[in-house]
């Protein structure tokens, strides 16, 4: 299947997702606020797109909602889902309005409504999506998997069909992604559910290792590859825990061994190049636990080199 080029689309809108309820610390809701403090509209319009910053989905306050027995398994379902809705109709919203979605969490859960957004576009076309999912985790536990409960742990799975319905079935339809046509890559921190699942699935997972022996950039033209071979093209969601805590330390679950500054850039900068990229989503930004909005402006620039950046 063809997709036009990204650098063909020059109409952007950006939405926001302050969503924590699907992680344990507090913090991750403002990820929106310091990714757009550090400047991405401007720098985005300044390499010559139209941008439209379209605000944030609603999202309840932890502060106000208790956990209850029945959602120890998965915390604050209802809200998630809630929110997950309308994320999904303003992301389909902005790619019917011939835009490119870029999208602002928040914790990874947030992916369960953007991504079914985009695949509901895509599928009155009678075509598929595919995903990279750049990441220290899998995200594909299910309530009776994790550990934690978190949903943040559970949007890939969620979205191969796997997990509570409240989640499966937005937007009416599951799975909203096949898993040959998704690919995770950085995973060094992964739950035994996790490993069996992926294993069953058959999901293409490039680990640390991997990228330590074959390098990002043969790590990546295989993925994207992959992402692409039946797809119209794919959605790249960055998790920021996938950078080394070094270079990025306001996330809520730092795992040390991650990529390093140029790994990030290079990732990006080669899902630009491939043409195939329809929407590009960055997580998991902790300005609590963070330094001097380090971790912010990264985000941004990421985001930039997704879209085209250049050295030269």
């Amino acid at each position: 299947m063809s997709s036009p080029k990204v650098s063909a689309k020059k109409k952007l809108k950006i939405v926001g997702a302050p969503m924590d309820l699907g992680a344990d610390r507090r913090g991750v809701d403002m990820g929106p606020s310091v990714v757009r403090i550090a400047g991405l509209s401007a720098k985005l319009r300044a390499m010559g797109y139209e941008v439209e910053d379209i605000g944030n989905v609603p999202v309840d306050l932890a502060e106000t909602l208790a956990v209850t027995d029945t959602d120890r398994h998965h915390k604050y379902l209802g809200q998630v889902a809630k929110s997950s809705e309308i994320l999904a109709e303003r992301v389909e919203g902005i790619l019917h309005d011939d835009a490119l979605p870029i999208i602002l969490g928040g914790d990874h859960s947030i992916a369960v409504g953007s991504v079914a957004g985009i695949a509901a576009h895509y599928r009155k076309k009678n075509q598929r999506i595919g995903i990279i999912w750049i990441d220290a985790h899998a995200d594909i536990n299910t309530p009776e998997t994790s550990p934690s409960g978190n949903i943040h742990g559970m949007p890939l799975a969620c979205l191969l069909g796997i997990g509570p319905k409240e989640l499966v079935e937005i937007g009416g339809f599951s799975p909203k992604v096949r898993p040959e046509d998704c690919v995770v890559i950085g995973a060094r921190q992964v739950d035994e559910g996790e490993r069996e699942l992926a294993r069953k699935l058959g999901l293409c997972v490039y680990t640390m290792r991997d990228i330590d022996e074959k390098g990002m950039s043969q790590v990546m033209d295989e993925a994207i590859l992959h992402a692409s071979r039946y797809t119209v093209g794919f959605h790249a969601t960055f998790d920021m825990d996938f950078v080394d805590p070094d270079y990025a330390p306001g996330v809520g679950t730092p795992v040390p061994g991650g990529g390093t500054y140029r790994e990030s850039h290079l990732a990006m900068e080669k899902m630009f190049d491939s043409g195939r990229m329809l929407s590009v989503e960055m997580v998991e930004i902790n300005a609590v636990l963070d330094s001097s909005n380090r971790t912010g402006e990264l985000g941004a620039e990421l985001i930039l080199s997704a879209l085209g950046k250049k050295i030269m």
